[in-house]
């Protein structure tokens, strides 16, 4: 091998990588920054995710390891500044873990999880004063739902919520119902945006109630409609057609078969 590098593995792929962005390195890798690779995080997490959901712990592995380069990556470009590295990254999150459970490793006494959670709370609101808008913190980048989620339930800790899931369950036919008026009505594309904006907006506050989480229940039902279109295609081109030479209802009949046995 032309480079020796270390054995322990968190080691070696450090020095891959410092040697991935050295002169003698990749073109590709050395032409990166932040920017140019910060979509590739995202995509990296939702594999992560998909592993776990597919309970696949070899792909969860690779994923991870997919997941971790890029956390190496970012660190290394920071290092090349002098700013900071991997083993700063490493020791800012060992030492937040050990602040914010001060029941684990002090004296604070927290029986169960609502006072884990409320702790770290006011833990977080002293590490970070500078934050003055009441929803600083929540990043605005996050998938629309996910920030919906988040936004409310930021905004429950003030008492500002509905009392039970029934309650939430009616605000979202209430603004279905809404949303059909001005469709009947053949409301302007503003008016549209903002009542279908709403009805999103709702049914996020009804996945918290229900303790779900809407960006997972969006994906997983979009999932299920995948597998069934795929069903459904494949079983009426067997009569030697093309699926867009169907009519809607021969299709819609075809879906409901479909549905039945697909879950």
């Amino acid at each position: 091998m032309k480079y020796h590098l270390p054995e322990e593995p968190i080691l070696r792929l450090l020095k891959i990588m410092e040697i991935l962005r050295s002169p003698q390195g990749c073109p590709w890798d050395q032409e990166q920054d932040h920017k140019t690779i910060k979509n590739n995080l995202i995509e990296e997490s939702y594999e992560v995710l998909e592993a776990i959901d597919l309970e696949d712990s070899g792909l969860l592995k690779e994923e991870l390891g997919d997941l971790l380069l890029q956390i190496v990556f970012h660190s290394q470009l920071e290092q090349e500044k002098s700013v900071f590295n991997f083993s700063d990254v490493a020791q800012s999150i060992g030492d937040k873990l050990i602040r914010r459970h001060p029941h684990v490793f002090a004296d604070v006494s927290a029986p169960d999880t609502e006072t884990v959670l409320k702790n770290w709370n006011e833990i977080k609101k002293k590490e970070k004063p500078e934050r003055k808008g009441f929803f600083d913190g929540i990043p605005t980048v996050f998938p629309a739902l996910m920030r919906s989620q988040e936004v409310q339930k930021k905004a429950a800790k003030t008492g500002f919520d509905w009392n039970d899931r029934f309650a939430v369950l009616e605000k979202v036919k209430e603004e279905l119902a809404e949303l059909e008026e001005e469709m009947v009505k053949q409301g302007s594309l503003e008016r549209l945006d903002e009542e279908l904006g709403d009805l999103f907006l709702i049914i996020c506050n009804l996945a918290r109630h229900l303790k779900l989480d809407a960006e997972d229940s969006c994906r997983k039902g979009t999932e299920k409609f995948q597998r069934r279109f795929e069903v459904m295609k494949s079983h009426l081109e067997k009569e030697g057609r093309s699926l867009e030479s169907f009519g809607v209802e021969e299709m819609d009949q075809a879906w409901r078969n479909v549905a039945k046995k697909i879950k």
